[in-house]
């Protein structure tokens, strides 16, 4: 079942209109889980950091032993090829994926150069400014690179965070927040999180248990360059409980404010109305 509408997927050469089987039974993809992809945004007449988001897939593909088969640079012009066709007006999700088709040594490493590749646009909107989440502890956690390819956006790291989804809508909230094996928080289970507190901005430092995000890096660069202090720290579950602002920063929303955490409730608050007001001037000034 697609999430959007109106989708568009580029698949063996050429665009196709509608939701295109890609995946065949038996690909290592199918039966292996070795898929990778990356998410991007089309909203207003600008891709911000799309060519960032289409890197990032070729070296997720890598973390998993897949051969990227297609540029950074050839992946931005099939997208906007891809986008030609939809209205200015129109919000798109735009995914670029691979896959290994054929298994190399005993069937599990994928073969190199036996590579699927598609692209998938999908007219979702954008949430509006007011649209917020709220947050619970999960049970769950991160894993570590040890055990886990957490250096990819990868298809097999994701029934992890179905799990703290379950978890946190069972007990009534939309969204967890995640910790690392050490208990340090990491994440939320869709997205990177930031606190603020005495008017300066904090976010857990990347330390190789969870994605780092493209919109995340942007953020802080948006923040410093608007002279607002900005700190990548090892945060737990009691700093974000004294926050007087949280929010989460992910591709298909940039900004997600969040209004409680358990029993802690916060405000959407100056700075993180200020954060999204900064991306989207960012977004629409042409450097992007």
């Amino acid at each position: 079942m697609a999430t959007g509408k109106n989708i568009r997927t580029w698949f063996e050469g050429s665009w196709h209109d509608g939701d295109v089987p890609v995946m065949r039974a038996a690909d290592h993809g199918s039966w292996l889980g070795s898929t990778v992809f990356d998410g991007a945004r089309w909203f207003e007449g600008v891709a911000p950091d799309l060519e960032a988001h289409c890197a990032r897939v070729n070296r997720s593909a890598e973390a998993l032993l897949i051969t990227p088969t297609v540029s950074a640079e050839d992946m931005v012009a099939m997208v906007h090829e891809g986008l030609s066709t939809y209205s200015k007006n129109a919000a798109v999700y735009i995914r670029p994926m691979y896959w290994a088709l054929d298994g190399g040594d005993l069937g599990v490493l994928p073969k190199e150069g036996a590579t699927g590749f598609a692209i998938c646009l999908e007219e979702i909107p954008m949430a509006p400014p007011e649209k917020s989440t709220t947050l619970t502890t999960t049970r769950f956690r991160r894993p570590t690179l040890d055990s886990a390819v957490v250096n990819a956006k990868a298809g097999c790291l994701y029934p992890n965070n179905a799990r703290m989804l379950a978890e946190a809508r069972a007990k009534g909230f939309g969204n967890a927040l995640a910790t690392d094996a050490l208990g340090n928080v990491a994440e939320a289970a869709t997205a990177n999180i930031f606190m603020i507190r005495d008017g300066e901005v904090l976010t857990p430092i990347a330390n190789g248990t969870f994605l780092a995000g493209i919109t995340r890096a942007r953020h802080i660069a948006n923040l410093r360059a608007d002279g607002v202090t900005v700190h990548e720290a090892v945060l737990s579950i009691d700093d974000f409980r004294k926050a007087d602002e949280v929010f989460l920063s992910g591709n298909m929303s940039k900004v997600t404010p969040v209004t409680q955490f358990d029993d802690v409730h916060y405000q959407i608050g100056p700075l993180t109305r200020r954060v999204r007001d900064l991306y989207w001037d960012w977004a629409h000034s042409g450097r992007g």
